[in-house]
């Protein structure tokens, strides 16, 4: 601050250096001031400027120190603070009070449009959820068995778009759409298998599941959630004919964790730091029109805020293992705050 204080005040140092040199060279000049000590008029300029500069730098820099205290506050307790500053110095100050209320005015347009998009979008997700629902149970009437299968798998694909674009309008506020409690695995892992039957069969894809008999302290709906994502993505990049295996254990520390395994194309190690990036598809996704590059994303962003860890570990032609590591007691409390 200091020397900052130095730099915009550098004219003044500048100019009273000017006149001390001015005054030397009339004393030298001069022979009716020989009398006079030249040394003790420098003395007397130079401790008088060091006073002025200093009382100058408590003076400047105090107000504006609380000027800028209170407008990292509220506007209107800088404006009051602002009555104790010079008249050029509240000049800016009604400029930027200006500039700030112009901004702010803008800031809350902004939060009203989002917010009113967001609720339509969240509208219109739910209206399309009822006639997915209703087509869902038409296809039960479709005779031609391969014919359904078809459908199903179709039905199942938009069933997911519709579910992952639901989640992404309510990731803004799963705070306050959120009940952390313990909750067993394997009810939540059958469901999610169950819910992407037609597609295992279309591929062929069979799971090997471990008992899953731990209790985890979760949010349940959000974890299903992100069990879907990582689930969908498994089979989609997994090979005809596999198998998908999902398991448990313990980690040192005496958390729970959850492992997804699939037996795919695997991811390449320079596209494993940015596959939970938004909209990142990587070199895999490039070749595949179905991959959005958001159901990882959106998993690893809920996933973050019910303090569940994800990690993968994934080689080339050997396929991938997503794990999550669900909290402990103590996390959970530093989480919730209870």
């Amino acid at each position: 601050m200091l020397l900052l204080f130095i730099k915009e005040r550098f004219a003044w140092i500048g100019f009273f250096g000017f006149i001390m040199v001015l005054l030397n060279v009339l004393f030298s000049l001069d022979v009716g001031l020989n009398s006079v000590s030249i040394w003790y008029v420098n003395v007397s300029l130079l401790v008088s400027f060091a006073l002025f500069f200093v009382w100058r730098f408590i003076a400047e820099v105090g107000k504006l120190n609380d000027f800028l205290g209170n407008m990292d506050g509220h506007l209107d307790e800088a404006h009051k603070s602002s009555l104790s500053l010079s008249p050029f110095q509240e000049l800016g100050f009604r400029k930027i009070e200006d500039v700030f209320h112009e901004k702010n005015m803008e800031l809350n347009q902004a939060k009203v449009q989002l917010q009113e998009y967001s609720d339509e979008l969240l509208a219109w997700v739910h209206e399309v959820k009822g006639p997915l629902t209703t087509i869902n149970l038409m296809l039960d009437h479709v005779e031609d068995l391969s014919t359904r299968r078809k459908l199903e798998n179709e039905w199942l694909r938009l069933h997911l778009l519709v579910d992952q674009q639901l989640h992404q309008t309510r990731l803004t506020s799963i705070e306050k759409d959120n009940y952390l409690t313990e909750i067993e695995l394997k009810p939540i892992v059958y469901k999610e298998i169950r819910a992407m039957q037609a597609w295992c069969i279309e591929k062929g894809i069979g799971f090997e599941i471990d008992e899953l008999t731990e209790k985890v302290m979760t949010d349940g709906k959000w974890l299903a959630f992100i069990v879907r994502q990582i689930l969908s993505n498994a089979i989609k990049y997994s090979s005809a004919n596999s198998e998908v295996t999902i398991f448990t254990e313990l980690d040192p520390t005496g958390a729970t964790l959850l492992h997804i395994k699939d037996i795919g194309i695997g991811i390449p190690s320079e596209d494993l730091p940015r596959i939970f990036q938004k909209s990142y598809t990587g070199n895999v996704g490039r070749e595949s029109t179905q991959s959005t590059g958001m159901g990882l994303y959106l998993a690893y962003n809920v996933a973050q805020k019910i303090g569940i860890r994800i990690n993968v570990q994934s080689n080339v032609g050997e396929g991938s293992l997503f794990t999550l590591r669900f909290p402990l007691q103590n996390e959970y409390v530093k989480l919730t705050g209870r």
